[in-house]
């Protein structure tokens, strides 16, 4: 071979060897960035899991707080003012790292989960829908412009999904009874499950949200709080006109006690059992941001009633 073509050779060789190693170093350290920001990823998202327990301590001393100062619960209360999109670098005292951009805000609120009307209401135990909370998932589905037969098979599916119990009662009188089965139904555990319910769509479930909830025990609808389309199906022959009216009273001074709600009633009767003024169940919604990761939450919070006022987070759902 002639040097002339050997040297040609030569450097093809060397272009090659470069270019091969060059790519290698190339993919070593783009390997190493995806590493790099998958770690600042998930440092990113447990810093968020943090600011958001943050939160829910915060929330939770807010509704300890109120429910030793008040006997009722109402929608001028501390509880529900809501927390606009605020900056944490303002009240955190940290140490700023070189060319770190920490921008941390938290927004959020709470809603009284009892200003809903619990599904967990249909029914007392397997087998055994109650025919008086029936009427009054009928009349709030009526309201909404609803399905009101929908109200009959949501009770069914709550009471095939409660546990036997033995009960020296007998059945309430025309309630849809629930088939027997040996083994025992999951039944619902969020709104999302009336999906799995004959007749329900998701725009159904949806235009529910606002007026509906699972809970994990029944539960009275607080007058104070709830939706007028509520207040019309707690309260039979109630219109929604003057369901407003009873909305627009409480604005100017909330019932402390349900006695002068049923003088506001002028003789009209809620249904035995359905209503209170005060609430134990919350809401608690929060939006974290932090640098270019986003956490939102809702959480359901209980309130005790032993005097003590002990909250519990009974769930937590992040999307």
């Amino acid at each position: 071979m002639r040097p002339g073509r050997q040297r040609g050779v030569a450097v093809i060789t060397a272009l090659l060897l470069t270019t091969l190693a060059i790519t290698i170093v190339a993919s070593l350290f783009w390997q190493q960035q995806v590493q790099v920001r998958s770690m600042e990823n998930q440092r990113l998202h447990l810093q968020t899991k943090w600011i958001l327990r943050g939160a829910l301590d915060w929330a939770g001393l807010v509704l300890r707080q109120d429910g030793r100062d008040n006997s009722y619960t109402s929608l001028d209360q501390v509880w529900a003012t809501p927390l606009a999109e605020t900056r944490l670098d303002q009240y955190i005292e940290r140490e700023r790292v070189e060319g770190e951009v920490f921008d941390a805000t938290l927004s959020g609120s709470i809603i009284d989960a009892t200003s809903r009307y619990n599904l967990g209401n249909l029914a007392k135990d397997r087998g055994a829908p109650l025919l008086p909370q029936i009427e009054i998932f009928k009349r709030l589905l009526v309201n909404l412009k609803l399905d009101p037969a929908l109200a009959v098979r949501t009770a069914a599916a709550v009471a095939a999904g409660r546990p036997q119990q033995a009960s020296a009662e007998p059945p309430v009188d025309g309630a849809p009874k629930a088939a027997p089965s040996s083994s025992q139904p999951v039944g619902l555990r969020q709104l999302d499950d009336l999906l799995s319910i004959p007749g329900y769509t998701v725009e159904m479930v949806e235009k529910l949200r606002d007026f509906v909830i699972v809970l994990p025990e029944t539960t009275t609808v607080n007058v104070n709080t709830a939706p007028t389309e509520v207040l019309a199906a707690v309260i039979p022959d109630l219109s929604l006109a003057e369901a407003n009216g009873l909305a627009a009273r409480r604005k100017s001074a909330a019932w402390r006690d349900l006695t002068y709600f049923t003088t506001d009633l002028h003789g009209k009767k809620e249904v035995p059992g359905a209503v209170a003024v005060q609430s134990n169940y919350f809401l608690v919604r929060s939006r974290v941001r932090l640098d270019r990761a986003a956490l939102d939450a809702e959480a359901l919070i209980n309130r005790g009633t032993d005097g003590r006022h002990v909250t519990t987070l009974i769930w937590v759902r992040q999307n």
